[in-house]
């Protein structure tokens, strides 16, 4: 063992022997707890990172790709009650492959796969049923693949045509849907999932579509708009109003002079306007004309007799003209005329979100409109123009002066005030921090480098007894191989004869008494004196 190597050994059993009771017990914990940390950071930086195999699966699919697991001795580990399975990230790509192959995980929406089992026998019934399923499984599908849907049922409801239209009904769905852990549809996702449903199925409106959570929240009732949607679009109206008046009084009256409250009541359902107007083309003739033509020509009728009655009445006896008349004639022609007008038919969708009425409340500080100039008719006339109110469907606009209270602001100011002298005493404290730290760190480096320089003239003492000690065996090598004329070593100097008895000293302080000889060292750099 190399010299250098038996010193420091021996320097550092010469410290633990040193040790107190106290001290080796601390050590020895010290050592153990050292020990378990390095083992139980090796054991963790070997085990290997598990990753999502699958999540969101079944009962039988977990347990069928379990199986397939166990058979390939691959660890795996389940989670989210047996809906997840975690295997090694090394291994995840390949059993993916081999589950795919093995048709795993099996998919509850079939789709139109349905109809590749249909056979020549099917029924008509049968043949219907099977494609509202296979377009139930198409949709359910779709819906899955949206962020933030965990999985979705759709149900179609598809009446039977017929060929009278005041018997048709038009075809309704239901869509029921499980949000992901954390997460909830928004209004435009909501609405996404009614317009691709309405829209994948022939004759069915948005209207007809209605969606359910797992919940049982109603996010989209039958008939109406998205439920919450229409007090969202409420409140954003207020808002908006609000804000732009606002911001016009701030300029007129100055900012914190008034306050405005916007109230509106929005239409929940949807309707459709049909409007038909008719017109006359221009240079068509008249829409309607008539016309009636007489012609008679004669000299008269010849006179009639005979007895009144029938043949039973009279006996049989029958009458005949006793005179002729003359030649006559008589003719008749009518004419109608109808032509036909431009109509023009509109038909407008009213969609659910329309405003009905509004009211606007404004309070103005009386002094701050006297200041500015302004009247209460000149305010209400700007804030009616402003917040675009309607009076044919019965808005209203209502401004008063009034003095406002003074007290909110002197406590807004006082506060304001006690908040930044916080924060500038946060801010001071922090610098001083700052620089008992920076302080700190400097003295530190003094002290370290006046230990480093006093253990380099230490170091430099002890390399020349070093340097005699190494010295020695080389003479005698050198005698022995080749005996030559010794070389006298001069005697040692007066200093450092004083310097060697100081460091016998020393060791021997610190062999007899450890505490004064720490407290000489310390006086020694100046940070405490010796102890009498």
């Amino acid at each position: 063992m190399p010299a250098r190597l038996q010193a420091i050994l021996k320097r550092v059993g010469a410290t633990i022997a040193g040790f107190s009771f106290a001290q080796k017990t601390v050590s020895v914990l010290a050592l153990l707890v050292l020990t378990l940390g390095v083992t139980g950071l090796s054991v963790w930086l070997t085990q290997p990172q598990y990753v999502p195999l699958f999540s969101g699966i079944s009962a039988s699919d977990a347990s069928a790709i379990t199986t397939q697991l166990h058979t390939d001795n691959v660890p795996y580990q389940l989670t989210d009650g047996g809906a997840t399975i975690l295997v090694p990230q090394a291994q995840v790509y390949q059993e993916r492959l081999k589950a795919a192959a093995a048709n795993l995980p099996t998919s509850s929406n079939q789709g139109y796969s349905l109809l590749d089992n249909m056979g020549v026998t099917t029924s008509e019934f049968q043949q219907d049923v099977t494609y509202k399923r296979a377009m139930e499984g198409e949709l359910a599908s779709t819906i899955d693949a949206m962020q933030g849907v965990k999985t979705a049922s759709v149900k179609l409801a598809i009446p039977q045509p017929t060929v009278f239209t005041d018997q048709a009904q038009d075809p309704t769905a239901s869509v029921f849907v499980d949000e992901s852990a954390g997460t909830t549809l928004t209004p435009a996702q909501v609405q996404a999932i009614v317009h691709l449903v309405s829209s994948s199925t022939v004759g069915m409106k948005p209207t007809d579509v209605s969606v359910i959570d797992a919940a049982g929240n109603v996010l989209s009732a039958m008939g109406g708009a998205t439920a919450g949607s229409t007090g969202d679009q409420a409140k954003a109206y207020d808002s908006a109003v609000q804000a732009s008046v606002q911001s016009m009084l701030d300029k007129v009256l100055g900012s914190g002079n008034s306050t405005v409250v916007v109230s509106a009541l929005m239409d929940n359902s949807t309707s459709t306007k049909t409007t038909d107007s008719y017109s006359i083309p221009t240079g068509a003739p008249q829409t309607s004309s008539s016309s009636q033509k007489e012609t008679y020509t004669g000299t008269g009728a010849a006179a009639q007799s005979g007895v009144l009655g029938t043949s039973s009445t009279t006996n049989g006896v029958s009458n005949t003209a006793a005179n002729s008349g003359g030649n006559g004639s008589y003719s008749s022609e009518n004419t109608t005329s109808d032509n036909a007008l431009d109509k023009t038919s509109v038909t407008q969708q009213i969609p659910a979100g329309g405003v009905q009425r509004q009211t606007v409340s404004v309070a103005v500080d009386s002094a701050a409109a006297t200041k500015a100039g302004v009247s209460s008719s000149q305010l209400q006339q700007m804030v009616a123009n402003a917040s675009g109110v309607d009076t044919s469907r019965g808005d209203a606009v209502g401004v008063q002066l009034v003095n406002f209270s003074q007290a909110n602001a002197q406590a807004a100011k006082q506060a304001l005030a006690q908040a930044q002298a916080q924060t500038q005493q946060a801010q001071l404290d922090s610098w001083i921090r700052t620089g008992l730290i920076a302080a700190g760190i400097v003295v530190a480096m003094i002290v370290a480098l006046i230990v480093f320089r006093r253990r380099r003239r230490n170091a430099e003492v002890d390399g020349g007894d070093r340097y005699e000690e190494l010295a020695a065996p080389t003479l005698a090598f050198t005698q022995v191989a080749a005996p030559t004329v010794p070389l006298t070593t001069p005697p040692p100097t007066p200093a450092a004869v004083e310097s060697e008895q100081r460091r016998a000293e020393i060791e021997q302080l610190a062999v007899d008494d450890p505490r004064r000889a720490a407290d000489f060292l310390l006086s020694l750099m100046g940070e405490k004196e010796p102890t009498p």
